[in-house]
């Protein structure tokens, strides 16, 4: 029998675009400020991320209000972005690659900086339905940290050269994954400018993700 070939996804930034969600989301409570707001939140989550586990839509909620009261913003409603999480696009290119893959066998997994029941209301907008996710809430910790991909393996039993894991997010993702030897490719997005050579691969989208994925 075939052995199983894995890829796995960050999803936000990556299959679901915060980076139009979260400043729709915020336009309800921040009006012409909400790109401000979204852009002034994602450093508190980082560093509330980096602390003790707490559930992430209690880091939602106290980033947001961090990043509010950076910007001398007064913040009526902290938990809208755990309200309004399935509101989020998915992007364009998602459902033609995951659909592709599907098709070529492989199989699909999502690691998470989710709660459980935040990342069932994305799973549903999803185009295809994944095999296997493993989220913040599972191992209680958030990537960089090391335990979405050793939970993984461990579920999966995965040999390494038959999965490899696809992020937008450098800091997140590609850097763990290349510490951890895991195969990995960038998705560029965001054209944060860090360094390519930590990546498998790096693409500018997941168009020619069903390509790349069997050369690397």
């Amino acid at each position: 029998m075939e052995l199983e070939r894995w890829a796995t996804f960050d999803c936000f930034g990556t299959l679901v675009s915060w980076q139009r969600g979260f400043p729709a989301i915020l336009r309800a409570i921040a009006n012409d400020r909400a790109d401000e707001l979204a852009s002034a939140y994602h450093p508190f989550e980082a560093r509330i991320e980096a602390e003790p586990y707490r559930p992430y839509k209690t880091v939602l909620a106290e980033a947001l209000r961090l990043a509010a009261e950076s910007i001398a913003l007064p913040l009526a409603h902290p938990q809208i972005l755990a309200q309004r999480w399935d509101t989020q696009p998915v992007f364009d290119d998602v459902a033609p690659a995951l659909h592709a893959l599907r098709a070529a066998g492989w199989r699909l997994g999502v690691l998470t900086n989710c709660d459980r029941d935040l990342f069932a209301r994305t799973r549903a907008t999803l185009p295809v339905d994944v095999d296997l996710i493993v989220t913040a809430e599972d191992v209680r910790a958030y990537k960089p940290a090391h335990e979405h991909f050793k939970e993984f393996e461990r579920q999966t039993g995965v040999a390494r050269d038959r999965w490899v894991h696809v992020a937008c997010s450098w800091f997140h993702d590609i850097s763990p994954a290349r510490a951890l030897g895991i195969k990995r490719i960038w998705i560029d997005r965001d054209r944060t400018g860090e360094d390519p050579t930590a990546a498998s691969a790096v693409l500018p989208d997941l168009t020619d993700l069903p390509e790349v994925v069997e050369r690397v």
